[in-house]
């Protein structure tokens, strides 16, 4: 009895069938909860389709006052109304600006007819990002028997501020996500569209490969596989910079000098470059890539005044702030960045087994040199020696808990409600997922 698949409560709460946990009367959410963005309404009504269990949400974005506002954004209303149509949901409140949203969607995954959609987002600040966000976990459970991928193309804001990047999207979530899980997911980016600068619409198209119907989300490899000294130690950093033409040349040196600075003995490879066409419209992102294959990103989209600056001094200050953001999530030790650990709670959740994607590893001694990118050794809870009953202590999810950021809390906290057993352990480094799959129609 000492696997955790041969504990019998553990495999009747696996066996229970998704639509057996659905109750037709709707969760109450508080949208004021955790983070109390747009996040949380994301989750939710991605796992409400998902589940075909009704929600309710009140005090949409109730942490978003002031200039950002509360209630549902344009992003929230495009996403929402395709998960409607493609569930046969009963929505009420679905406008920009609601503060109140009930969602009912009565059909599954598998009973999705169409192969090949299009989203119009309301705006260019409307994120495509985020709105993928929010369809992406439905569409990874609407395989047919035939085994036809589909086909999406989202067209709004690509490179807009509180919002994933299609660069980030390409570059850390994508292969990560098809590294661990399978999930394979081709990608272009037809069209570039800022929230800052000329107007206009972008667009992203998506080709997925959906789970085949029967199959569940499984991780790729051992789930409790401790990071050594070499997952650690970097082999390369990567850099993306969008910006206009005059400010290449000055920023590739001083990304060069500053990235040489901080991380020794790295290589560095510009990976891609274009000309945003403005010059307020200014982003770089840099990837760093461990001995073993681990990868940590962080992006900087600059948003000062930036006219009275001269280009070596604009140039200094991005490289410094980018270098300064990657350097603080490699020496944190953990398997993923802050943004990568938040996107992968709801996979986590979903899955069928245990997952663990901790952002934190204690480091040997507090010497400067334990905690320069390279540096000699680092322990940290191991998990290797751990079986499912060693001391594991299991975590309440009544509210947002465990380590990690705002967002990835709050959404533990969502899915936790949403997919009630799931179960989590020692604040939130360790998931059991609910198993979720659906049979053919």
């Amino acid at each position: 009895m000492n696997s955790y698949r041969t504990n019998i409560a553990t495999v009747a709460r696996k066996l229970m069938n998704t639509h057996s946990m659905v109750s037709r009367k709707p969760l109450l959410l508080d949208g004021r909860t955790g983070e109390g963005g747009g996040q949380l309404v994301r989750i939710a009504c991605a796992l409400a389709a998902v589940t075909s269990q009704p929600i309710r949400i009140d005090h949409v974005r109730g942490n978003r006052p002031g200039h950002r506002g509360g209630g549902l954004k344009a992003q929230h209303v495009s996403a929402i109304q395709w998960l409607a149509e493609a569930t046969g949901a009963e929505v009420e409140g679905l406008a920009v600006g609601s503060h109140t949203l009930e969602f009912r969607p009565s059909l599954p995954p598998t009973a999705l007819a169409g192969r090949n959609f299009k989203i119009i987002a309301g705006n260019t600040a409307s994120s495509t990002l985020l709105v993928f966000q929010a369809i992406f976990p439905f569409l990874l459970f609407a395989g047919n028997e035939s085994g036809e991928p589909i086909e999406l193309e989202i067209h709004g804001g690509t490179n807009v501020s509180f919002s994933p990047s299609y660069e980030y999207l390409d570059q850390v979530l994508l292969p990560i996500l098809q590294d661990r899980f399978g999930i394979t997911v081709e990608r272009q980016l037809k069209k570039r569209a800022w929230a800052v600068g000329p107007q206009f619409r972008g667009c992203i198209k998506l080709k997925f490969h959906p789970l085949a119907p029967g199959q569940s989300l499984k991780l790729l490899g051992p789930w409790n596989k401790t990071p050594g000294a070499e997952d650690f130690r970097l082999k390369r950093v990567d850099v993306s910079i969008l910006v206009p033409t005059f400010l290449r040349e000055p920023l590739e040196k001083a990304l060069t000098h500053e990235i040489t600075k901080t991380f020794p003995d790295v290589d560095i490879q510009f990976v891609f470059f274009e000309d945003s066409r403005h010059g307020a419209r200014l982003y770089t992102l840099l990837v760093a890539h461990s001995q073993t294959g681990l990868r940590w990103g962080h992006d900087y989209m600059y948003n000062r005044a930036w006219k009275k600056k001269t280009p070596d001094s604009l140039s200094a200050e991005i490289s410094r702030k980018a270098c300064r953001g990657l350097l603080e999530e490699v020496t944190i030790r953990g398997v993923v960045d802050e943004h990568l650990q938040d996107q992968l709670v709801v996979f986590q959740a979903l899955a069928d087994g245990r997952t663990s994607f901790p952002r934190s590893n204690e480091p040997a001694d507090d010497s400067a040199e334990s905690r320069t990118p390279n540096g000699p050794d680092y322990r940290n809870n191991s998990l290797e020696d751990r079986t499912p009953d060693d001391n594991l202590k299991k975590d309440s999810t009544h509210e947002p808990f465990g380590d990690g950021s705002t967002h990835t809390t709050t959404a533990r906290w969502v899915v936790s409600e949403l997919l009630p057993t799931v179960q989590w352990f020692n604040k939130g480094a360790i998931c059991d997922g609910a198993c979720v799959s659906f049979p053919s129609k």
